[in-house]
Formats: structure tokens, sequence, C-alpha cells
């Protein structure tokens, strides 16, 4: 890679600004001797932003290293969110599956890093402004993506599936689609429609893969030292981005639709991996659980 960009002006406020949170944490976990997932883009997108000036990009710049709530704990439940999409991904792939829709792509640069196999199509919709930051990036460093990348500014709160299959999408093959950190911010109405939205799109043997919280924070997780930590650290009051309606139960309503789905805790993950957060008294992280579902083929 060639050197980074020059500063931009901004990826933009709320939602979007967690995007380069999540950068910095791929860019520090993308360092440690242990790495569950290594992302070399990462660390560009943060040194190329001005609303990221500062942040860490290595272990050695957390302050207090893994004690740290935002840059140590949460940065480490970030890498082994990449490390199983990843790997969710790729077993998609392998099935046989050549068309990934990435849903609130932010700054994810697995068109780039991942082997995917021959005749992979990797779809990115997210809003022009943080595709136009990426992609100024991206050029800067002459990246060159290992699947076809199809970037797609688009509202997800608006006709995003007229747009997708204007842009070549085809419903009628099997799709590998992707909803990371996508539909913990959406209102409950949102949600159902992307999930509709979805289950219309998708041929028999796609899947679908997304992050969500059982329930509403409670109290006792609303005062975990993360949120703190967060809003003193970067200025992202993550607490006031996260919908507070009681949440659908999306995973049901694919089960209703012909979908089989299972509701998993990232700590299963962790023991799994023997890497990555465990649970701790007011817990942030207590009621994130993933969904991965599969639309069986005939």
């Amino acid at each position: 890679m060639v050197g980074t960009a020059h500063r931009d002006t901004g990826i933009g406020e709320g939602v979007a600004r967690t995007a380069l949170m999540i950068a910095a944490a791929r860019a520090i976990e993308t360092h440690r001797p242990d790495a569950l997932a290594r992302d070399g883009y990462a660390e560009h997108f943060v040194l190329a932003a001005r609303d990221a000036a500062g942040w860490p990009v290595r272990p050695e710049q957390v302050p207090d290293g893994d004690a740290n709530p935002l840059w140590g704990r949460l940065a480490r439940y970030f890498g082994l969110r990449t490390r199983v999409l990843d790997d969710h991904l790729l077993r998609s792939a392998r099935t046989g599956i050549r068309q990934v829709v990435l849903l609130g792509a932010g700054l994810d640069s697995r068109a780039f890093r991942l082997d995917w196999p021959p005749g992979c199509v990797v779809y990115e919709i997210d809003t022009l402004g943080v595709l136009r930051f990426k992609q100024r990036v991206l050029d800067g460093l002459c990246a060159v993506p290992k699947a076809v990348r199809v970037p797609i500014g688009a509202d997800l709160g608006t006709d995003w599936a007229g747009a997708l299959t204007g842009a070549g999408f085809d419903p009628g093959v099997p799709t590998a689609w992707l909803a990371e950190g996508l539909l913990l911010y959406l209102p409950a109405a949102a949600e159902r429609r992307l999930v509709d939205t979805v289950d219309g799109l998708s041929a028999d043997g796609s899947t679908l893969m997304y992050e969500i919280k059982l329930g509403l924070e409670s109290p006792e997780s609303r005062d975990s030292p993360l949120y703190a930590s967060a809003k003193e650290q970067i200025g992202v009051d993550l607490l006031t981005l996260f919908d507070e309606e009681p949440r659908p139960d999306s995973a049901a309503d694919l089960v209703g639709r012909g979908w089989s789905a299972s509701v998993r805790s990232p700590f299963d993950f962790t023991r799994r991996l023997g890497r990555g957060p465990l649970p701790e008294p007011r817990d942030a992280l207590a009621g994130n659980h993933w969904v991965f579902a599969d639309r069986p083929g005939r």
C-alpha cells in the first residue's frame, strides 16, 4: 500500500461516525500479535479522517491497554465480530454463492481483503458521503478488490432495493446478505421493512447474518463504563443512537417465512476462538446477539 491520503473534511455524524470507530477497532486488532482478523485498510480510513484525529490505531497507542473500555474491550468485540462474519461470508461463498450484499457497509474492506472465489460480486450499500470518503482513501492506496465491487449510494430507509437491482443485482440467484451493526440503530418499522425486502430479494440457498440487541438497554447496562468511555474519548454517545422502541423478533419472522435461524451470543465465539470479551457486571454487550439465517434450497 502507498501512503495514506490527506485528511478528509469528515465522514459525517451519528451512525456514520461509528464506522470510523469500528475501523479504529479493526486497526488495533490487526496489530495485535494474537489478532483474530487483519484489516490492513482500517488504519488508513482513521488516519484520513479529521473526525478521528488522535484516535489510536495500534495497541500500544491505547491508554490503559485492554483495560480501556472503548479501545480495549469494545475493540476486542469488533475484532471478534469481524472474524466471525469473515468466516460466515467465506463459508457462504464456498457453498456456491457468488452474490454478496453488505447493508450499511460503512468502511468495510472485505471486497479487498478476503480471498473470494472467482466470479464473486460484492455490493456495498451505504450513504454517498460514507462511500465517497471510503473511495478517496482506497484510491489513494491504489487498492484493488479481490471480487467485483459495486458501491451503491442509497439510504436504507428509502427504495434501496431499486438501486440494488438497477446496479446489476440478480434476485434469482442465491445471495449472502450481511447487516453488520446496522439493525441496532434502525426503528422497529424500518427493521421490519428491511427484513421484508431481503426476504423478497432472496432466492433459495441465500444466507443472512445480522446483529441485534435483545430487548432495550437495562439501567445497569446503560451505566456501563463502555458508553461513558465512548462519549468521553471520541465524542460518540452510543446510547442516543439506539432506537428505544421495543424490538421486533426478526428471527422468528424469518422462520415464519421459511428460513432457518439461530441466535447466538458473541460470548459463544469468544469461548470457541479463545479470544474476545467475556461477560462482566453492568455489561453493555449483554444484549448483543448475532443471527445467522439460511433460506433452504429446494
